[in-house]
């Protein structure tokens, strides 16, 4: 999905700065999933708001310049709403951890399971961040929202999953590496 329609759908949540719009990508409800810059979301809001899809109030600040409050407009909202009924392209899938990995008879063996290690660890911990952001809406407003507790259930799924795969793998995948090096000199460390 275009920056564009990614700050719209933010919007349609309730107000929010630019910066704000940017934490819920970098570790809010949308991190896992979509990303979005200060580079692309600031000029994205001003399009936006000459389009009239938003628009945007100021707020005082003690001691700084006033900060811009953006909110959504009705007619923002019809673009969001649209954008909700367009077929989603397939997920794509970049890591450059799978692609280290897929090198691995070109790596170290303690780096090959540093590397594994690592990745376990990280899943892990966004499985957590992810169930503290849920049990931290509890007794929040949007407790109850079907359609953010699915997204949530299937992070956690997904990091489980992966966390579990390499764990279950790692031994197997250094038996491996040390059979191929065994047969293959050239590829010793």
């Amino acid at each position: 999905m275009d920056v564009r329609t990614l700050c719209l759908a933010v919007l349609t949540k309730g107000e929010a700065t630019g910066y704000e719009i940017k934490k819920m990508f970098e570790e809010g409800p949308f991190a896992h999933f979509q990303s979005a810059s200060f580079g692309s979301i600031y000029p994205a809001l001003s399009r936006l708001l000459s389009e009239g899809l938003v628009q945007a109030r100021a707020q005082e600040q003690d001691g700084r310049p006033d900060k811009k409050v953006y909110s959504i407009t009705p007619a923002g909202d019809a673009v969001v709403q649209a954008a909700l009924t367009v077929t989603p392209e397939d997920d794509i899938y970049r890591s450059d951890f799978l692609f280290l990995l897929f090198f691995a008879t070109r790596l170290p063996e303690d780096r090959v399971i540093e590397l594994i290690d690592q990745r376990v660890a990280m899943y892990r911990a966004k499985q957590t961040h992810i169930a503290e952001q849920v049990a931290s809406r509890v007794d929040s407003d949007c407790c109850g929202d079907p359609g953010r507790e699915t997204v949530a259930g299937f992070g956690i799924a997904l990091y489980r999953a992966a966390a579990d795969y390499l764990e279950s793998n790692k031994d197997a995948l250094i038996a491996e590496l040390r059979a191929y090096r065994a047969q293959r000199p050239e590829a010793a460390e």
